[in-house]
């Protein structure tokens, strides 16, 4: 019932431990956590083997397209040419032919020279500079350990990377923002380098450790930011800015650009110099100790560590945040902030508002005033999805739609119930909000069962028992230890666990106290689902949950073990030509899909949209594996469609014919690409012209029709 694993995609790897400078405001030797004192200098040529080949790993189960490596410190150049040589070529030798390696390295670029750049261009190493601005600027933190300027070595060094021979490796500047300084002079300073691209990063501060705020200041960051965008917007723009970028990206729809702010999952790892894995480097600003994971390359995999509670703590979205910011209008933008900006010591650990909360509600609110990005709010990744081309933002954000509609479906449920005494509703009600104050993974897991919505929307209108709901709260929480046991209805002789299985009890008993030593293993009473496993697939097999007759075709009953075999026979081959035919549906797929019910005969494709979401996908199956892959295919589709309806008025909902014709024609705009057949194609897009010139499409739909055209 938890969430699938989330790829680690982004590779901090810290070459070297010690600084050649002595920025006052470095998170690695002037904050909370000093772990570095008692690392090697330099990193091993047992741990850079070690890590490349655990990357490899990782890159190859999880068929990651690219991933990016960072090579990072202390000041990662005092390692030298040659052992930077060999990090680059352990990377690139573990990776070849298994995923595209983007290859970076971030330095303070006092030691940058032409022997360094060489190397890089080999290698393909794109070089990001820290540089705060103007003499002034950078001189109130990033100096030499006896106080010389580090300002005319660093504008050196630029000069170097501005060069014909090395300006495809210029990545770009970070600067790191004292509101102290000219927010103009620094601007300009930055812009003045060429660099093609500028960062800027807030201070690092916790509750414990607030930010300078001049003059008591409200929102001193904000304006000093929005100062700042107004000058790069009166001059053209003239190169990217992704803090400025992320927040206009996110009004309008779009995916979070940086780590700092928007909703995306984490996907960053740290390896030390000693081989040890650690979370982000910004939580060593929390407290001594912070990002530690007790894991290392020689023992440990990055699935281990994908997995570890710190790192799935911000893989949900908005549920990982405090309650101020999942109700806060501007979360889809800010994302609650940096995740170690939320610290506060008293106990409550992460579970804050940003400490630069004010500062982040006043920039969105500020770029969306100034751009008017904002001013049509679509979910996530909205055009990618109707296009074809999304990379998981979209699946995401259309996880966390269903997720808030089946918690207003609950809350109203609730409602209802207490005009009512009803013997299971009410501790089962009160022990999800108990599990869900402690546990924020509980409540999505609850929510994220692809039959709980459509058993709330039958309980209300008395099609289904309120009493069930234990039985969701038993099927997250027996697993997870959250608690011993669970009362639950009985009916008919069985528990039905969502997700699970069922378990036939002695008849007669209408409730019984569940405990997890009762289906957690082999028992003649225990039916659990079956599972279906390939490359890059994972499903369960669900022929017994009550409510899985959402898809407008009969479901059969429990199958045979040798109907079972059929389906694990089948289905594989039907992924593989998914996978062949339309890699980034399958990818997609991947993410989401958990639950396939066996129909009885197969769905009427003029039918619309199924009620289950993307997550479950009700399927005849056939003998032929490429028929089974076009079900397949279709019936996602038809759920991201379900779902993003629950969101987006896409057409007047009176015109029962386009809504059937949008959803047949985004069916086929996927499923084409199965058939091999040049007429199928001819007739989608004459399906296509029909829809779009369809007076009932508001504009939003006309948008979304538009993007379909594009894929066609």
């Amino acid at each position: 019932m938890t969430g699938p694993l989330v790829p680690l995609r982004q590779l901090v790897l810290k070459v070297h431990s010690r600084c050649d400078l002595a920025c006052r405001h470095c998170y690695v030797y002037e904050h909370a956590d000093q772990s570095w004192s008692s690392r090697p200098r330099v990193i091993s040529d047992e741990v850079v083997s070690r890590a490349a080949l655990r990357l490899a790993e990782h890159a190859r189960n999880h068929e990651l397209a690219s991933v990016q490596v960072i090579l990072h410190g202390g000041e990662p150049l005092l390692a030298g040419p040659a052992r930077l040589r060999h990090v680059c070529h352990a990377l690139r030798t573990a990776l070849h032919g298994v995923s595209e390696l983007d290859l970076r390295i971030h330095t303070n670029g006092v030691q940058l020279s032409e022997r360094y750049l060489d190397l890089f261009a080999e290698f393909g190493v794109r070089v990001g500079v820290s540089l705060d601005g103007d003499r002034a600027a950078n001189d109130r933190h990033r100096l030499f350990a006896d106080g010389r300027s580090s300002h005319d070595k660093v504008l050196k060094a630029i000069g170097l990377l501005n060069g014909d021979r090395y300006r495809h490796l210029f990545a770009g500047i970070l600067c790191t923002i004292d509101v102290r300084n000219d927010p103009a002079a620094v601007y300009d300073a930055l812009a003045a380098t060429a660099a093609p691209r500028i960062d800027f990063l807030l201070p690092h501060a916790t509750w414990d450790a607030p930010p300078l705020r001049p003059d008591g200041a409200s929102t001193p960051y904000a304006d000093w930011l929005l100062a700042v965008h107004d000058r790069w917007n009166a001059q053209g723009r003239p190169m990217p800015v992704r803090l400025f970028d992320s927040v206009i990206s996110t009004l309008g729809g779009g995916p979070g650009l940086t780590e700092s702010m928007g909703l995306e999952s984490a996907d960053v790892v740290v390896i030390e110099t000693d081989g040890t894995y650690e979370q982000a480097d910004s939580l060593k600003t929390a407290y001594d100790g912070a990002p530690v994971t007790g894991m290392d390359v020689f023992r440990h995999t990055l699935d281990e560590v994908a997995r570890h509670p710190g790192m799935t703590a911000r893989q949900h979205g908005a549920d990982d945040l405090a309650e101020q910011c999942r109700t806060c209008p501007v979360v889809r933008s800010c994302g609650g902030g940096l995740f170690a900006h939320r610290y506060r010591g008293d106990g409550t650990g992460f579970a804050n508002p940003s400490v630069f909360c004010p500062d982040l509600e006043e920039l969105v609110r500020g770029l969306d005033a100034r751009t008017g990005a904002g001013a049509d709010r679509p979910v996530d990744g909205f055009d990618a999805l109707a296009d074809g081309t999304d990379d998981g933002t979209a699946l995401r954000a259309l996880a966390r739609v269903r997720q808030a509609v089946t918690r207003e479906l609950l809350s109203t449920l609730n409602e209802e119930q207490l005009s009512r005494e009803h013997e299971l509703w009410d501790p089962a009600w009160e022990l999800a909000l108990d599990l869900g104050r402690s546990d924020g993974t509980f409540t999505q897991a609850l929510l994220s069962h692809p039959y709980t919505r459509t058993w709330a929307a039958r309980c209300l209108d008395d099609r289904a028992l309120p009493g069930d709901l234990a039985c969701l709260v038993a099927a997250v929480a027996l697993p997870a230890g959250l608690v011993e046991s669970v009362r639950v209805p009985v009916r008919s002789g069985l528990v039905h666990l969502p997700g699970l299985g069922r378990l036939r009890v002695r008849t007669g008993l209408t409730a019984i106290d569940l405990t997890y030593s009762r289906f957690s293993g082999p028992a003649p009473d225990w039916e659990p689902l079956r599972s279906v496993r390939a490359e890059g697939m994972d499903v369960v097999i669900d022929d017994v949950d009550p409510h899985r007759d959402c898809f407008g075709g009969p479901v059969s009953g429990r199958l045979t073990d040798e109907e079972a075999e059929q389906w694990r026979h089948v289905l594989p081959q039907s992924w593989a030509s998914i996978r062949k035919a339309l890699p980034g549906t399958a990818s997609a797929m991947a993410q989401g899909l958990r639950v396939i019910t066996p129909l009885t005969g197969r769905v009427d494709p003029r039918a619309g949209t199924p009620g289950g979401g993307f997550a479950a996908l009700g399927l005849h199956l056939d003998c032929d594996p490429v028929r089974v892959a076009r079900d397949l295919v279709r019936g996602f589709r038809l759920g991201l469609l379900d779902v993003l309806l629950d969101e987006c008025d896409l057409y007047d909902e009176a015109d029962a014919r386009t809504g059937r014709l949008l959803a047949d024609t985004y069916a086929r705009a996927a499923t084409d690409a199965l058939r091999h057949n040049p007429e199928s194609g001819r007739r989608t897009r004459a399906q296509w012209q029909e829809l779009a010139s369809a007076a009932s499409l508001t504009e939003l739909g006309r948008r979304f029709v538009d993007g379909m055209g594009r894929s066609l």
